[in-house]
């Protein structure tokens, strides 16, 4: 075996025709190219999960419980609903909320917002919200109230920490019809700063000022959010200390929400996998041209080696090796290149959109505004293994044709 490797070897190594040459060289870029796109490919929808995770099932409520039907009215005694929701095991943590729609406005500009009014102390159990508060005014406004804004209406506002900003609500008169809104003065007391679509809608406020805002008593809330124990089973929850409880309620998950993006990362790294392996496959099969220029510039080195008393399976194992020698140059050149870009994805992306001018990703559009990355070391062998697979098997009908040359023919010929 040691023999056949270093002859693979040498005629890897020693001067062959030019075509050969160029045909091998070919084989082996492509499986290069082929690997390392697979890699970045892969680090990117590794990097995509991580943000999720980090930035959805971190922040954006797991369950929420809120009362059911259409319009919704407000749960009437929320701590007696958390002391039920406590007792389940499922459930990690709890704490309330209030949540409505109102405008934002400043001189001239308006924005639309999801306003949450929430309570600083216990919101650090089921959240990490506190985390993506710019310059650690979580603190100033759990003292102070006021508003958090998301980055973006931030910007779109043209407001900074220390400004005033005007919300806008909707009231109605005793008609039920719509009425001038009503008007309140609110600082800005920190900016919440995601890098995604949540920058564009969340507001943050304090519980009790929610609550003197629509008129809530001070045990009414919106709803209560939860932190569960298996976030990704949510819907198989059933919430047994709830059967009995006066308020018809609803129980809305992330799942509905949020559940389709792990769903497309799923199916775009099916669709990956299946199209680099064929990439790969296709670069693979090259080998098989090169293999049998090889043989046909090798026969007169067969015949020799045959007539030494070298076996079918000798000679086999030779070309074998040569093309599996052919799969490994491309397959390390791949990893080192895969890896070289995965480890600097974000940045390279990023001066990219700098030299062009334009965002790939739009933080108002999608949920993170710039290209992650994560490589995974199990990804790199996963791809190296299939590499060499698809290498060993384009290289079996070649060797496997050198091995039936007939030396007395080669040899008469050539005499």
């Amino acid at each position: 075996m040691k023999n056949t490797f270093v002859i693979s070897w040498r005629y890897q190594q020693g001067k062959k025709n030019h075509l050969v040459k160029l045909i091998a060289w070919l084989s082996i870029i492509g499986i290069a190219l082929g690997v390392a796109v697979l890699i970045i490919g892969l680090s990117a929808m590794n990097g995509f999960e991580r943000e999720l995770n980090q930035r959805i099932l971190s922040i954006v409520p797991q369950v929420e419980i809120t009362s059911y039907g259409l319009p919704q009215e407000p749960i009437k005694d929320y701590p007696a609903l958390q002391k039920a929701l406590q007792r389940d095991s499922a459930v990690i943590a709890t704490a309330p909320y209030i949540s409505f729609q109102a405008m934002l406005k400043n001189g001239t500009h308006l924005k639309i917002a999801q306003i949450r009014g929430i309570d600083p102390s216990v919101q650090n159990h089921v959240s990490s919200l506190d985390k993506f508060v710019l310059n650690n005014d979580w603190q100033h406004f759990s003292q102070e109230g006021g508003l958090i804004l998301g980055m973006g209406i931030a910007k779109a506002l043209q407001l900074k920490v220390g400004d005033w900003t005007s919300l806008l609500l909707a009231q109605k008169n005793n008609n039920q019809q719509l009425a001038e809104p009503q008007e309140i003065r609110l600082k800005i007391t920190g900016i919440l700063q995601l890098h995604g679509q949540l920058d564009h809608v969340y507001a943050l406020m304090l519980l009790n000022e929610a609550q003197q805002l629509l008129g809530y008593s001070k045990k009414e809330v919106s709803g209560i959010e939860l932190k569960v124990s298996r976030p990704f089973l949510v819907h198989q929850m059933t919430y047994p200390n709830l059967q009995n409880y006066p308020q018809v309620l609803q129980a809305n998950t992330w799942i509905d929400q949020f559940g389709y993006m792990y769903d497309d990362i799923r199916l775009i790294r099916m669709v990956m996998y299946l199209a680099m392996v064929l990439v790969i496959a296709v670069a693979c099969f090259n080998i098989v041209s090169t293999l049998i220029m090889a043989v046909k510039d090798k026969r007169g080195d067969i015949a020799i080696l045959r007539t030494l008393g070298a076996d079918s399976r000798f000679i086999r194992r030779i070309f074998i090796y040569y093309g599996l020698i052919a799969g490994m140059k491309g397959c390390i050149l791949g990893i080192l290149l895969g890896i070289l870009v995965s480890l600097n994805l974000t940045n390279l992306i990023k001066g990219l959109e700098y030299v062009i001018q334009h965002k790939f990703l739009s933080g108002g559009i999608y949920f993170i505004d710039f290209l992650p990355s994560e490589l995974h070391w199990q990804d790199v062998v996963l791809v190296l293994s299939c590499a060499l697979l698809l290498s060993l098997v384009a290289s079996l009908y070649p060797a496997r044709r050198a091995a039936k040359i007939p030396p007395a023919q080669v040899l008469m010929n050539k005499g």
